[in-house]
């Protein structure tokens, strides 16, 4: 029987890697995280593993080859707050234990998959997976950014384009702005989509920045990656272990918060039994207010993101991602069935 471990397991990503593995008929799992936020167990609930361990003491038992053979590592576990300003903390989760991970990794003979960040872009224009558009403009984003230049030192300079051969697989998920199931515990780092249902469940009305960075408001845009389609390229990954590098994980299609919102009114209305509105129409009616844009995030903030797929299209994998429409639809669905 195939065993795999992942960390982060209780987590958004790590949770609905497990159910994707389930679906596959994966169930010799090893479930990694630390369950201070008791709640977070909701996640793992209906799901099918073989074990859970406490992030405290896989890492070092990992190292020592305690669980056997592992196949490979889905590497979710992380330090995802982009707020936070801890640098030392940030390090050590992020990049200090990703670090020894990967070592134990090379010594056992498992395969790493594992969670990098956009944020890797920070204030840069252009989003491809290259050293001269990475420019993070917090420590979360350095943190990832760190361990990718790791990646790429440990892997050969080719990292990027050949297949796997210096090491065992070692990819790299550039996630862009993920939503949808089982990311309830997140609090203010959930997503746009998870807030906006709540608002317009509670006030019947959603919540958008308002003008900022030469962008109108609600206009700012990012690429929005419904997390079934996340769970679709990791396994695909998984499935063609030559495959290496660092890689985009977008939809490589920016649209705009305007969509979002739009998005999610329209689903909720549709659970009301009411038609679709046009934009326009949901602005004139006031289910959509625009707040002016907080301070703290001025000059930490990204307008505009959007994943080039080039380099993940060169493997291969040809996956199609959803929009924010279809994806929206399908998570409100969710939320009101799991509120």
């Amino acid at each position: 029987m195939t065993r795999i471990v992942v960390t982060g397991a209780a987590g958004f990503i790590g949770s609905n890697l497990v159910k994707g593995l389930n679906a596959r008929g994966y169930t010799d799992i090893i479930a990694v995280d630390d369950l201070k936020q008791g709640d977070k167990f909701r996640n793992l609930a209906d799901l099918h593993i073989a074990d859970y361990v406490d992030a405290d003491t896989f890492y070092d038992e990992f190292a020592t080859g305690h669980y056997g053979q592992v196949e490979a590592v889905f590497h979710e576990g992380a330090c995802s707050d982009t707020m936070e300003l801890d640098g030392k903390y940030m390090m050590a989760n992020n990049y200090t234990l990703s670090w020894h991970l990967f070592q134990a990794c090379q010594k056992r003979g498992a395969r790493l998959l594992y969670a990098s960040s956009a944020a890797t872009y920070g204030g840069s224009d252009t989003f491809r997976e290259d050293p001269a558009f990475e420019l993070p403009l917090n420590v979360y984003g350095y943190s990832k950014l760190l361990f990718d230049q790791r990646m790429r030192r440990e892997c050969g300079n080719d990292f990027q384009r050949t297949k796997a051969g210096k090491t065992h697989q070692v990819v790299g998920f550039r996630y862009f702005n993920v939503y949808g199931p089982r990311e309830q515990h997140k609090g203010r780092m959930a997503s746009v989509a998870f807030h906006q249902f709540n608002q317009f469940k509670a006030e019947g009305k959603v919540k958008l920045f308002g003008e900022y960075g030469g962008y109108a408001q609600g206009g700012q845009m990012r690429d929005f990656v419904f997390i079934d389609d996340v769970v679709a390229v990791n396994l695909w990954f998984f499935d063609h272990p030559t495959e290496t590098g660092i890689f985009n994980l977008g939809s490589g299609r920016a649209q705009p918060f305007n969509d979002v919102a739009h998005s999610v009114v329209n689903s909720m209305r549709a659970l009301k039994g009411e038609a679709a509105l046009p934009l326009a129409a949901v602005a004139e009616q006031g289910l959509v207010e625009y707040v002016p844009f907080p301070d703290a995030l001025r000059g930490k903030y990204q307008c505009f993101t959007q994943a080039d797929l080039t380099a993940l299209r060169a493997t291969g994998c040809d996956h199609t991602f959803v929009d924010v429409q279809t994806g929206v639809g399908k998570y409100v669905q969710w939320l009101a069935k799991h509120a």
